[in-house]
């Protein structure tokens, strides 16, 4: 037997992705599609009058589905350049009753279509299902979160407070545009169908006596028995048309922006060591400096993303540059970017959840974040106290200006504390207002209505968008990453 390890493996599948996602895009799962494409073409045909399709032979289809002697199929291809007719011939050695009619008016992009429409479909579903498990534990932080402030940032510079759950359903409304574009894509996928070589179905016509009606309706059995009720594209050439790739891949792309702008959120908030993603006990950060919690789950989703976002630009192309009624140049192009973006996601998917599901929030150091930064946030509440107790508010502000520059000589010059409040309490001119310092440096009036924003949007958008996948939130489990 080979060995695997002495030649390349994609980290994608060898590495990273859940064993679902990588059997909906193995060889099995592919070409045992393509086998039931070809028993439902057979089944539709013999029922609408095909003569000489036996139930024997159809009996000795189904049997066959999953028997795929790769060998014969790979020596057949290397000899005769073509992977549908190889496999043609693979499948009638396995059912010899149906070696004459299995294929029967049809064209290759019949089963290579057919099927990747199938493929694509159920990764849809894998990957919605995971995306709603994510959401749903975001929002669970946000709510536990919804009211403890946090310092708030601007071109990474400190701004007003904030919550931390606030913060958090930023990032849970993107994740909700890409549920909403990730199903629309997925409800918005049809199925090629029995159309013939250039999209006329004039092989079908023939075969039927030139039955108009018969053909119809073999196109729609067809359709009906892979799972597209209804959802026959009407007209083609003799591929679907590529732009529904774009449609497909485009969610998942616009997904990778989201992923990588809240891994890069953590990541920022882990240096400031107010939030971190999981460590395990035995985890090693660094192989030289022993003391590093590098956020190497947050960085992994970065990378990934950023691979996905750019597949979207193979897909676009592909749509753009089929000629007429096809061009076989989107092949070998497809193979790779829309597997590799549904794989990707995947990933990108379960580590986000093992990531959100296992933040740690260090409430000190944020509040000693707030408190380093507060007191000159606070000078406009002092301004307005003062002039409450009939202070002239040009004269106050000019007291403040002053002491929040000696304040910040300080911290930039002698790299000391924040003193500001304690300048401002032995200042003779602020002493009207000494005894309420505290109360007017409470962090909880700084975050103006951010707990009732995050409860109403939990309560109004994603409790709403999440109700019809109840029954597989309920269901989730811990993502495991291997590694």
């Amino acid at each position: 037997m080979a060995d695997e390890n002495a030649k390349y493996q994609s980290p994608l599948t060898s590495r990273y992705a859940s064993a679902e996602m990588a059997a909906n895009f193995s060889n099995n799962t592919r070409f045992g599609t393509w086998r039931r494409l070809w028993v439902r073409l057979a089944q539709a045909e013999q029922q609408l009058g095909i003569s000489g399709i036996t139930d024997g032979a159809l009996a000795e289809m189904s049997a066959n589905v999953d028997n795929i002697d790769y060998k014969v199929a790979a020596e057949e291809e290397k000899r005769r350049r073509h992977d549908v007719m190889a496999h043609v011939h693979a499948f009638g050695i396995a059912a010899p009753q149906a070696a004459g009619i299995i294929h029967l008016g049809a064209t290759s992009c019949f089963v290579t279509d057919n099927a990747d429409l199938i493929i694509f479909r159920d990764a849809m579903d894998l990957l919605i299902s995971k995306l709603v498990v994510v959401i749903d534990s975001l929002s669970q932080f946000a709510r536990t979160h919804r009211a403890l402030p946090t310092l708030g940032f601007t071109h990474f510079q400190p701004a007003q407070l904030t919550t931390v759950g606030k913060r958090a359903t930023l990032w849970v409304q993107e994740l909700l545009w890409d549920l909403r574009n990730m199903q629309r894509a997925r409800d918005d996928l049809g199925f090629r169908g029995v159309k013939g070589t250039t999209g006329t179905q004039a092989s079908f016509l023939s075969l039927f006596n030139g039955d108009d009606e018969k053909v119809e309706e073999l196109d729609r059995l067809v359709a009906e028995l892979s799972g597209f009720k209804g959802k026959s594209y009407p007209v083609c050439g003799q591929t679907y048309s590529r732009k529904v790739d774009v449609d497909f891949v485009s969610a998942l792309s616009s997904f990778g922006a989201t992923a990588h702008r809240i891994a890069t959120d953590i990541r920022l908030l882990a240096n400031l060591k107010e939030i971190e993603e999981p460590f395990e006990r035995d985890q090693i950060g660094s192989s030289a400096m022993a003391y590093k919690r590098n956020p190497m789950r947050s960085e992994r989703v970065c990378s990934l993303s950023r691979h996905l976002m750019v597949l979207i630009g193979d897909v676009l192309q592909t749509a753009s540059v089929q000629w007429l009624e096809r061009t076989l140049d989107d092949s070998a192009n497809r193979r790779i970017a829309i597997p590799e973006a549904c794989l990707t996601a995947d990933i990108v998917l379960a580590t986000l959840q093992n990531v959100v599901e296992g933040l740690v929030v260090y409430p000190q150091v944020i509040a000693r974040r707030i408190r380093s930064e507060l007191p000159f946030m606070a000078t406009e509440n002092f301004i307005m106290a003062m002039v409450q107790k009939g202070g002239d508010r040009q004269e106050c502000h000019e007291q403040i200006r002053v002491l929040s520059h000696e304040a910040a000589a300080v911290v930039k010059q002698q790299g000391g504390d924040n003193d500001l409040i304690e300048r401002v309490r032995k200042c003779a001119y602020f002493a009207p207002i000494a005894g309420e310092l505290d109360s007017l440096l409470d962090p909880s009036t700084f975050i103006g209505r951010a707990p009732v924003q995050v409860d109403r949007f939990l309560a109004n958008f994603v409790a709403p968008a999440l109700a019809p996948y109840a029954d597989i939130i309920a269901q989730k489990k811990p993502a495991e990453l291997s590694v």
